[in-house]
């Protein structure tokens, strides 16, 4: 009979490799392939029996590595250690620059002018007041119920950004969804629109406005200078909106308009029950943009109205009105140390409204500008 060649177990072959071996050896030794057996328990470590904890297995594990493995730990553990401090003096600084002039807004908006010349008063005032905040509101003429610029500037934001949503969604989903001759073409002018300053062509549009129908109408100073943009996605920054819309309908599956042209729904309809319900956050998103490039725009309205007034107009005014309104003389020649206080305060009136919006809406507004394809 012959005799069955004796097998090595991998523990024996564990136990036959000497101690001290050379370089060449042990490279080999280390290329060899391990048996499935001899393979450590790489479990984690809350898991790993003998009662022994997360270091002693990570000791263990380390002890079995080589030296890339080692140095690529190393650095990990470093980066690991290095980014929380390195992300906490990002977000200071940024919350530093964004918030401070916020808190000075608040802190000289409800002090006494006199304050100002107190060395010791910095952030909290002495002398807490209303009074400045009430001669402001009057100095911006927001309490008087005829040419008031709150319910100006409400009438334009609100009727725009609505015109403006609908006509650069329906342009959108035409660029995203629709093939015809000179698409590409019409899509450049679409960016064009985002790169080119609405100052080069202020005196065409001023010009068009102002001899409107061949000379017939005069719309100047007239709502419909800012309506008419809007109903034709021409607004302000409307370049930038209808890019959103291209770019989140052309995310959008096409099985969706499948589905509904094979239920007899046409384009439009198509439009309005399949692909508005699932743009909800595009269109929100689209919608605080616009509301808050109309709410902050001065060059449009003061180039088209002369005698109506908006929150802008009468902030970049506010100085003068402020020596009309509480110093009885548009000469006056006050201090702006002392007159601070009531353009601080005319500040926090006109971004207050945005910033109440914000906080209400920014979990709505951050999902929609991740999905609307501006970031990722």
């Amino acid at each position: 009979m012959k005799k069955q060649k004796h097998i090595p177990s991998a523990a024996a072959e564990e136990q036959t490799v000497p101690a001290a071996v050379s370089a060449e050896t042990a490279a080999e030794y280390e290329s060899a392939p391990v048996p499935a057996s001899a393979v450590a328990d790489v479990r984690p470590a809350h898991e790993v029996g003998d009662g022994m904890t997360k270091k002693e297995a990570m000791r263990i594990r380390m002890q079995h590595m080589n030296k890339a493995e080692l140095a690529y730990l190393r650095k990990k553990r470093l980066a690991e250690k290095c980014w929380p401090v390195f992300r906490f003096l990002i977000l200071f600084g940024l919350g530093f620059v964004i918030l401070t002039p916020l808190i000075f807004m608040l802190s000289y908006a409800f002090r006494e002018n006199r304050d100002m010349n107190d060395p010791t008063v910095m952030w909290i005032p002495r002398h807490f007041t209303l009074r400045i905040m009430k001669q402001t509101i009057s100095a911006m003429h927001l309490n008087r119920s005829q040419n008031n610029p709150l319910i100006n500037t409400l009438l334009l934001n609100l009727g725009c950004s609505v015109c403006q949503v609908i006509t650069c969604a329906l342009t959108g989903y035409g660029f995203a969804r629709f093939r015809f001759k000179g698409r590409n073409f019409l899509f450049g002018i679409v960016i064009l629109m985002i790169l080119v300053p609405v100052q080069i062509i202020s005196i065409p549009l001023y010009m068009t406005f102002r001899n409107f129908l061949f000379g017939r109408v005069n719309l100047i100073d007239s709502m419909l200078v800012m309506y008419l943009p809007a109903l034709t996605a021409n607004g302000i920054r409307a370049g930038l909106m209808i890019f959103i819309f291209r770019q989140f309908f052309r995310g959008l599956p096409k099985e969706l308009e499948d589905a509904a042209y094979l239920d007899g729904c046409g384009p439009f309809r198509t439009f309005l029950k399949v692909m508005i319900p699932n743009a909800g956050s595009s269109f929100l998103t689209v919608f605080l943009f616009s509301i808050v490039w109309y709410w902050n725009d001065y060059y449009a309205a003061s180039s088209f109205f002369t005698n109506r007034q908006t929150i802008s107009t009468v902030l970049r005014n506010l100085d003068g009105a402020l020596n009309i309104e509480i110093f009885s003389n548009a000469n006056a020649k006050i201090s702006a140390r002392e007159k601070i206080v009531w353009l601080e305060a005319g500040c926090l009136i006109s971004i207050a409204p945005m910033l109440l919006l914000y906080a209400f809406l920014q979990k709505h507004f951050t999902e929609g500008i991740e999905r609307s394809g501006l970031v990722g």
